[in-house]
């Protein structure tokens, strides 16, 4: 692989902080003309896919003898994924000289990461980002993920003195004003998400508001928000709640005797669409039973927060299952959220694999693929993809997965149905 070190340093230009850190924090710039032009160049040679391009060209179908390969219309990187890659990309290329570390990964697709290490960028796992941010000094680089980082987490950095390198998605960011609003308001922040992801620590270290006393509750499942409508609706035993939901699901003194009075619902960007909505309607539905249409206003406050990429794959997926498929394979990072409720998605209809990349089709007989309700890898395979007769693939992606991998997905499986890369390339020419 190809290194950008090779590249002299350029002077970065320095930002002022957007969010108020302390005076030692130093924000920089690294999107300058000279920079990204090269930036991209190497971006593009390590994700981009003449295969996919040209497959989409042509109506996103592709048949060669008996197999058919559908795509789903849209599917792969987003404006958001883009934007933190070339960041990243860029924050190697100016700073060739420093130590660059990353908060835990950029975005969740193993493969991106891979690159990044090559490069020299040094992943900090999450686990130990206060242990090891402790440790760097104000020659250090920090590039902050796509999903963003938590508040006090910002703070340390910033007390370091390190240079900063911001890549949080401008939707992520958008959830996290009207959190803070939320809590300016003295309004609960109701965040449907799940609470260890990165994004979610993000938004509820914002949801605890300017002055550290807003108050937050984070649900995942309808079980959950059920759970939380009974509440409001009848009160309860307060221990019990809080030992329904773990510790890191809640803000430190969360009293839902008090705090489930008015509230504001938000979500990570990248949950399911439908699933969100039903949060946010049967939440609406409990304030108005115990309150009554009058003060609906007064005690709730709802705002879509779900990114715009999020909901165009999952949109597109409902479409590409409107055609007849045998089989569907969903690429992508298992810890992907917006990816696996793809999978969600997809399962409900027909057979669904779930594979990290094309090296997880073994074979038309060994298909590795990720179980969402295991949690877990498994194999197992279609009878229908294994046969002779004709069949039909859908494929599609999560925004962090980039179109190299697709292409690699759509060779392997014409590989596996004896047919080889060149007869593809001949059916697209």
């Amino acid at each position: 692989m190809a290194a950008l070190s090779f590249l002299k340093p350029v002077k970065p230009a320095f930002l002022p902080a957007m969010s108020a850190p302390a005076p030692a924090a130093r924000r920089v710039n690294v999107r300058t003309p000279e920079v990204m032009e090269r930036v991209q160049a190497q971006v593009e040679t390590h994700y981009r896919s003449q295969i996919v391009e040209q497959i989409r060209a042509r109506g996103s179908e592709i048949t060669v003898g008996n197999t058919t390969i559908r795509l789903a219309r849209d599917f792969g990187f987003c404006y958001g994924v883009e934007r933190a890659i070339d960041l990243a990309y860029a924050a190697r290329k100016v700073f060739a000289d420093k130590r660059v570390f990353l908060l835990g990964e950029i975005i969740h697709n193993q493969e991106v990461n891979r690159q990044l290490t090559e490069m020299g960028i040094v992943s900090i796992p999450v686990g130990k980002h206060e242990e090891e941010v402790s440790k760097l000094t104000n020659e250090d680089v920090v590039i902050v993920p796509a999903f963003g980082a938590e508040t006090n987490l910002m703070k340390l950095i910033s007390s370091r003195g390190c240079m900063i390198v911001d890549t949080t998605c401008g939707d992520v960011m958008s959830v996290w004003k009207r959190v803070r609003q939320y809590a300016k308001t003295s309004f609960t922040s109701i965040i449907h998400g799940k609470a260890t992801h990165e994004e979610t620590r993000a938004t509820s270290s914002r949801a605890l508001g300017d002055n550290g006393d807003g108050h937050f509750l984070v649900v995942l499942t309808l079980a959950d928000v059920d759970y939380v409508c009974d509440y409001i609706r009848k009160g309860g035993d307060k221990e019990a709640f809080l030992k329904r939901f773990p510790k890191e699901s809640h803000s430190v003194g969360f009293d839902p005797e008090q705090h489930l009075i008015r509230v504001g619902v938000a979500n990570q960007t990248t949950m399911l669409k439908s699933e969100t909505e039903e949060i946010q309607r049967r939440l609406k539905q409990a304030i108005l039973d115990r309150d009554g249409p009058d003060a609906e206003k007064q005690n709730f406050q709802v705002f879509d927060t779900i990114c715009g990429a999020t909901q165009e794959r999952q949109d597109s997926l409902f479409g590409l299952l409107k055609h007849p498929l045998d089989v569907l394979l969903v690429v992508g990072g298992y810890n992907s959220s917006n990816t696996t409720h793809l999978v969600e998605i997809g399962e409900q209809q027909l057979p669904t694999f779930f594979i990290r990349t094309a090296d997880c089709l073994k074979s038309l007989e060994q298909i590795v693929h990720f179980d969402l309700h295991l949690k877990a890898e498994k194999e197992s395979y279609s009878t229908k993809l294994a046969g002779d007769g004709p069949v039909t693939l859908g494929i599609t992606a999560g925004a962090s997965c980039p179109n190299n991998l697709i292409e690699d997905t759509v060779l392997r499986v014409f590989q596996l149905r004896g047919i080889d890369e060149a007869a593809v390339r001949a059916a697209l020419a």
